[in-house]
C-alpha cells in the first residue's frame, strides 16, 4: 500500500529519539547543512567553497542554495562574481585559478567581451574531495518561500532532485506546512530519507514561538545560524526572542497542548562570504553520530536525534538511558577553560499564563507573547565534564545547553561564548 503523507511525517519527519543498534559501529561526523555558493546568493565557487571545509576538520557537507541544485551548464560573468565579493581580497577568479589550476578552471569571453567562468556542477567537483569514510557531499537545497512579505526558508537534506516553493500562500504557517509536505512526498516519491529544518526564525523576525509549535510537521529547527542578521541571540525589544527560548516555547506547546513531538535544534554557519565579512564560515554545524559516513545514514541519524549541535564545544559522548531516566554527557575539554552545562526543560504542572506584547514595528507577528519562567527552565546547573541530570517524572521533557568560557573561533556577535546543544529527551505524547 502506498504510504499516506500523514504516515510518512510521522515515519520520516516526527521520528522520535531512538537508540542506534549497535554503538560500536558508531562514529562522530562534523558537517553542516546549510551553505550558500555562486549559484545562488553566495561569492565563491561550490569547489572552492568545499575545499574550505574540508581543510577545516569536516566530514560532511550540504551545499544548500536556494531552490535550485548544482546541475546543468551555467556560467556567471567574472563583473558579477568581483561585485559579490565586495573589494575584500584578491579577486575570486585569481584564487580560483591558484588553488586548482587552468586545466580545471573553465573561462569564455562573450561577444561582449565579458570573461565568463562555469560553475561547477556537483556531479563533476565532488570527485575532487570525497573519500570513503572520511569526507562526503550531501545534495540539499533552502526550498526559500515567502508569506507575502515574510520569508520562510526550510533546508531539504538528501535531495535527489530541486523542489519548487508553493506559491501565492498569505500565512506563514500555510507556507511552513505546504513546503513540508513537499519535501516529505519527496522522500516518498524517492524512497530514502531526506531531512527538513526550518530555518533561522528571526530572519526578519518572521517566524514565532508560536508558529513553530503549531506546525506540526516542521521537527527540525535552526537554534544556531551563524549569519549576523538571523539573531540567534534574539533583541531585547522583542520578547521572548532568543532562539533557545523559542525552542523552549514551542516543544512546551507541542508536548503538553498539542501532544506532538518536540522539535530537534540544530546549528548551522548560513554562509554567503568567503573573502572576509560577515556571512563567513565556520560558525555552526553538527555533529552526527552515525555507522556510516554516507547520505543516507547521517540522515537517519539526524532523524533520530542522535547528534548534537554546536558553535565551538565539543563532546566527546552524551547518553539518555530510558530505563532510569538519566542523561548524561562527557564533554571534551580544553586547557584552561570551564564549562557551565544547564539542564533545561518545562515540568508537567507549569505556569500556563501569558501576556499579550505589542511588537516592534516592522514585525510580521503583531502581537507577542511573554510565558512563565517556568517555560524552559533551568532544572540544575553543573560546571562538571561529566554532567548528568535524571528525571524525577513531572518533565515534559529535558535538554542540555553547554556553555564554555570562551569565544567561538569565529564569533557571529559581540560577547558570544562557544556552545553546544543537545536535542530533548524524556519526552511522551501521549
Amino acid at each position: 500500500m502506498r504510504p499516506t503523507l500523514r504516515s510518512l511525517l510521522i515515519t520520516l519527519i516526527l521520528t522520535p529519539l531512538l537508540p542506534a543498534a549497535d554503538d560500536t559501529t558508531l562514529h562522530w561526523f562534523k558537517g553542516n547543512t546549510h551553505t550558500h555558493s555562486l549559484w545562488s546568493d553566495g561569492n565563491d565557487f561550490p569547489d572552492m567553497i568545499t575545499d574550505w571545509f574540508a581543510q577545516h576538520g569536516y566530514q560532511f557537507l550540504a551545499m544548500s542554495d536556494h531552490n535550485v541544485l548544482a546541475r546543468g551548464d551555467r556560467w556567471m560573468t567574472e563583473a558579477a562574481i568581483e561585485k559579490r565579493r565586495k573589494a575584500l581580497g584578491r579577486k575570486v577568479l585569481v584564487k580560483y585559478r591558484e588553488r586548482f589550476g587552468d586545466d580545471w578552471v573553465q573561462t569564455r569571453t562573450t561577444e561582449k567581451g565579458e570573461t565568463e567562468i562555469r560553475l561547477k556542477p556537483l556531479e563533476e567537483y565532488r570527485t575532487l574531495f570525497e573519500k570513503p569514510g572520511q569526507f562526503l557531499l550531501i545534495e540539499g537545497e533552502e526550498v526559500t518561500g515567502q508569506a507575502g512579505s515574510a520569508p520562510v526558508h526550510i533546508n531539504a537534506i538528501n535531495v535527489s532532485d530541486a523542489l519548487k516553493p508553493t506559491p501565492d500562500l498569505t500565512e506563514v504557517r500555510e507556507v511552513m506546512r505546504s513546503n513540508l509536505q513537499t519535501i516529505a512526498q519527496h522522500a516518498i516519491d524517492t524512497g530514502k530519507p531526506v531531512l527538513a529544518h526550518v530555518n533561522h526564525p528571526n530572519f526578519r523576525w518572521a517566524i514565532s514561538a508560536e508558529d513553530l509549535a503549531h506546525v506540526i510537521e516542521a521537527s527540525f529547527f535552526e537554534v544556531f545560524n551563524g549569519h549576523p542578521s538571523t539573531y540567534t541571540q534574539g533583541d531585547p525589544d522583542r520578547t521572548e526572542s532568543t532562539t533557545d527560548r523559542i525552542w523552549d516555547i514551542a516543544n512546551t506547546i507541542r508536548l503538553s497542548e498539542l501532544k506532538a513531538p518536540p522539535l530537534y535544534g540544530v546549528a548551522t554557519d548560513d554562509s554567503h562570504h568567503y573573502h572576509g565579512g560577515d556571512v563567513s564560515p565556520g560558525r555552526g554545524w553538527v555533529m552526527v553520530r552515525a555507522e556510516k559516513l554516507e547520505p543516507d545514514a547521517i540522515t537517519a541519524a539526524m532523524q533520530r536525534g542522535d547528534f548534537y549541535g554546536s558553535s565551538g564545544v565539543t563532546l566527546n559522548d552524551f547518553r539518555f538511558d530510558e530505563a532510569t531516566g538519566t542523561l548524561s554527557l562527557e564533554i571534551q575539554p580544553e586547557d584552561g577553560i570551564t564549562y557551565t552545562t544547564q539542564f533545561i526543560g518545562t515540568r508537567k504542572g507549569y505556569d500556563r499564563a501569558v501576556e499579550k506584547v505589542p511588537a516592534p514595528k516592522g514585525d510580521f507577528v503583531k502581537t507577542r507573547l511573554r510565558y512563565s519562567p517556568e517555560v524552559g527552565a533551568t532544572l540544575a546547573t553543573s560546571q562538571s565534564l561529566t554532567p548528568s541530570y535524571t528525571l524525577t517524572g513531572d518533565e515534559l521533557y529535558v535538554r542540555a545547553l553547554i556553555t564554555a568560557s570562551k569565544p567561538p573561533e569565529n564569533p557571529a556577535w559581540k560577547d558570544q561564548q562557544a556552545q553546544a546543544w543537545t536535542q530533548p529527551v524524556g519526552w511522551k505524547t501521549e
